[in-house]
């Protein structure tokens, strides 16, 4: 945590930690409280067994802005943390005063005919991944940072480094592969949230092109979900990324985040 003013929470994804905001949190700490937890079972967090769905990880973030002494935040996540994000919106929308997510279609809210991931139905199956992924955490992880992003240069090696230190940690695949096995439940949540609809407006940001599938993936379905969920919904398009945006496009990223929060409309 770090800055002065009003509470940002950033809420980051797989196979990451707080870390992914590291380009990020120095620009808006000039006019903001930054807040960037390391979700549960992920980073320096405990690793349970259980609670990896969407509501109770909220919980967990809701329960540590209230010991920070805070009550209304802005709140931003990528990934696996805009799951988390929005839980905690639909949970305690008057808490919330704007809700940014970024990369991730909306478990219960993908359009039809969208086909899953690969990684994400991997990552759902008991046990397996664990074994097979085991002593090969460098070779698996990179892979990810590698053909995910737009400009692979923008995550270095030591970035990575960072990341797999901690997802090689005992636990540590097992607690990120957890999230995706919460999938099922979240979409269930998700579905009793969506009879009220967010407030609050909303930012919904994808990346512009992943090599490796040709083109942009989850832009087109993170809106189509958040405009089922929510009123007040502004999607953009990020150039020159794929999906780690706060680590491609940090200086785009900050800019739209900044005014965003700044416009009182």
């Amino acid at each position: 945590m770090g800055g002065k003013g009003e509470p940002v929470v950033l809420l980051h994804g797989w196979p990451e930690t707080w870390y992914a905001w590291h380009k990020v949190m120095p620009a808006l700490a000039k006019n903001y409280t930054v807040i960037a937890p390391d979700l549960r079972g992920l980073g320096d967090s405990s690793k349970p067994t259980t609670g990896y769905d969407g509501k109770t990880v909220a919980e967990d973030i809701h329960q540590m802005v209230g010991k920070l002494g805070f009550k209304t935040i802005f709140l931003v996540g990528h990934d696996i943390g805009t799951q988390v994000a929005y839980s905690y919106a639909a949970a305690y929308p008057t808490e919330v005063k704007k809700l940014a997510v970024m990369e991730l279609t909306i478990p219960g809210f993908a359009p039809a005919g969208r086909m899953p991931l690969w990684w994400a139905t991997f990552h759902q199956t008991p046990d397996v991944p664990e074994a097979l992924v085991h002593g090969k955490e460098m070779m698996y992880l990179s892979w990810f940072f590698h053909n995910l992003a737009f400009n692979p240069a923008a995550i270095t090696q030591a970035d990575i480094i960072e990341y797999v230190t901690h997802y090689s940690t005992p636990g540590g695949m097992r607690a990120g592969f957890e999230h995706y096995r919460a999938f099922p439940q979240d979409a269930i949540q998700n579905q009793n949230y969506s009879k009220i609809k967010l407030t609050m407006p909303v930012l919904a940001l994808g990346g512009g092109y992943i090599p490796t599938f040709g083109g942009n993936i989850t832009m087109p379905t993170v809106i189509y979900g958040m405009k089922i969920l929510a009123q007040n919904v502004t999607g953009i398009t990020v150039p020159n990324s794929g999906h780690f945006i706060p680590e491609e496009q940090p200086q785009f990223l900050i800019d739209q985040l900044l005014k965003f929060f700044g416009n009182t409309k």
